[in-house]
C-alpha cells in the first residue's frame, strides 16, 4: 500500500498545487491514489473556492478531503505564519471510502445532523477509522461524537477543527473537487490498512488518586468526602515549586477510563480543563461531565511533559504492534507548536524520529478529535495522530 507526501512553501497557489501534485505522482508512480488529504495555510485564501479543483484536475484521487489551518504540517516541518500547502496521498487497494458532508439544523428535539452515508446504518465491523475535519463556527461536534459514540463503539474518529478563520466564513473545508465553508467533511474507511489512533494529551499526574463522592454534570463538588478544591490545596502544599507555578498557571483533572486497570498511566486519563471554581462550596467546573464514583487525578501540562508523553506513547505504539508504520497524519493544537514547546517542528519531528520517517501530512487545528481508550472526545493542546500499517 504505498503512500506519499509533499510540502510547499511556494507563495503562488498554482505553483504550490503543482509542486506537491507532481511529486505526490512520482513517489506513488504515476499511480491514482484512492484517498488523499490537503491542508493550505490562509495566505492561499483568494484562492479556496478553486483550490481543490485544481487539485483534482492534477491528481484525480478518488477521495480528497483537506481545510485551512493556521499553522501546516508536512515531513518534519510545522510552517507557522508562513504560506504553506501540504498534500498526502494514500493507494488503498480492498478498502471501501465512504465520503460524506454534514449540515446541521435546530430543531425543537435538539440539532439534527444530515449528510451520512446512506450505508451508514449496514456498516460491519471492519470500519477502521473514520475521518472528520470541522468548520468550528458551524460544526455541532458533539451529537457528532455522541452518534459514532453509539452506532460503532470503539472505531476512532480522528481529525480537526478547521483554523486561522476568526469568524463563521472565513476557515474552508474541501470535498474531492468542491470547496465546502460550512459543516463538516469525512470519510469512513472501511476495510484495507490497519489504522491506529495515538492521542497525546501532553498532561501529567500531581498528588494521587481519588473518588468522586459528590458531582452534578461537569461540576465536581466532593473528592474523597471533602471538597474538590481542598483535595487541591492538600496536594498544593507538598508539590515542588515548579508544579505549584504549572496549578497557579491552570490546573487539569483526569478521569479514568477504564476502571477495570489495576494501575492508571499516562493516556488512560481523559484530561479536562479546570473552567471554573466555586469559592464557597469549594467545587471545580471542569470541561466533561463526570460522575460519583469514577476515579480523578488532578493533572498539570508543560513543554517536558508534553514531549516526554508524546515520545512514550509513540514508543509503545511502535513496540505494541509487529506492522511497521507506513504513514501517519498529524492533528495538533493552536496551542502547541512554538507557542509550548522551545524549538520549531516539535510534534511531527517526533513522530519522524520515532516512526522511522513515513509520509507525513497535518495541520494544527482548533479542537482535535481522537478516542480516549475506546471512546472518541474532542480535545485541547492534544496532538491527535492517524498511523497507517499494513
Amino acid at each position: 500500500m504505498p503512500y506519499a507526501a509533499s510540502l510547499s512553501q511556494l507563495g503562488p497557489t498554482a505553483d504550490a498545487v503543482e509542486s506537491v501534485c507532481a511529486e505526490v505522482l512520482k513517489q506513488l508512480n504515476g499511480v491514482t491514489p484512492d484517498l488523499s488529504f490537503v491542508f493550505v495555510s490562509h495566505h492561499h485564501r483568494a484562492a479556496f473556492h478553486e483550490l481543490a479543483e485544481l487539485i483534482q484536475q492534477r491528481l484525480k484521487s478518488k477521495v480528497l478531503l483537506g481545510c485551512a489551518a493556521e499553522t501546516v504540517a508536512g515531513g518534519e516541518l510545522e510552517i507557522e505564519n508562513e504560506p504553506a500547502m501540504s498534500l498526502w496521498s494514500a493507494v488503498l487497494p480492498e478498502t471501501n471510502l465512504l465520503p460524506f458532508h454534514l449540515e446541521f439544523e435546530r430543531t425543537p428535539d435538539g440539532i439534527v445532523s444530515s449528510g451520512w452515508p446512506t450505508e451508514f446504518k449496514d456498516l460491519q465491523d471492519d470500519i477502521r477509522a473514520v475521518f472528520l475535519l470541522g468548520d468550528p463556527f458551524s460544526t455541532a461536534i458533539d451529537p457528532i461524537i455522541e452518534r459514532l459514540n453509539t452506532d460503532l463503539p470503539g472505531i476512532p474518529l480522528i481529525g480537526g477543527m478547521a483554523s486561522g478563520g476568526r469568524g463563521p466564513g472565513e476557515n474552508a473545508l474541501f470535498l474531492n473537487g468542491n470547496h465546502v465553508g460550512f459543516g463538516g467533511v469525512g470519510v469512513m474507511v472501511q476495510g484495507g490498512p490497519q489504522i491506529e489512533s495515538v492521542v497525546s494529551q501532553g498532561c501529567r499526574t500531581i498528588g494521587h488518586n481519588f473518588i468522586v463522592t459528590k458531582a452534578e454534570d461537569n461540576l465536581v463538588q466532593d473528592l474523597g468526602g471533602k471538597p474538590a478544591m481542598e483535595r487541591l490545596q492538600e496536594i498544593f502544599v507538598d508539590l515542588p515549586e515548579r508544579d505549584q507555578e504549572l496549578v497557579q498557571q491552570g490546573p487539569h483533572l483526569g478521569i479514568v477510563m477504564n476502571e477495570y486497570q489495576e494501575t492508571f498511566e499516562m493516556g488512560d486519563f481523559l484530561i479536562s480543563n479546570v473552567v471554573g471554581v466555586d469559592k464557597e462550596s469549594g467545587a471545580v467546573a471542569i470541561g466533561n461531565r463526570v460522575r460519583v464514583g469514577q476515579t480523578v487525578r488532578f493533572h498539570v501540562r508543560d513543554a517536558q511533559t508534553a514531549h516526554e508523553e508524546l515520545h512514550a506513547l509513540l514508543t509503545r505504539s511502535v513496540e505494541n504492534s509487529d506492522a511497521a508504520p507506513r504513514a501517519a497524519l498529524l492533528f495538533s493544537c493552536n496551542g502547541r507548536g512554538t507557542r509550548l514547546f522551545p524549538g520549531a517542528n516539535h510534534d511531527a519531528g517526533s513522530i519522524q524520529k520515532r516512526l522511522n520517517t513515513v509520509p507525513l501530512t497535518g495541520f494544527f487545528a482548533q479542537g482535535e478529535l481522537g478516542p480516549v481508550g475506546k471512546t472518541n472526545y474532542i480535545h485541547g493542546y492534544t496532538a491527535s495522530i492517524a498511523v497507517f500499517r499494513d
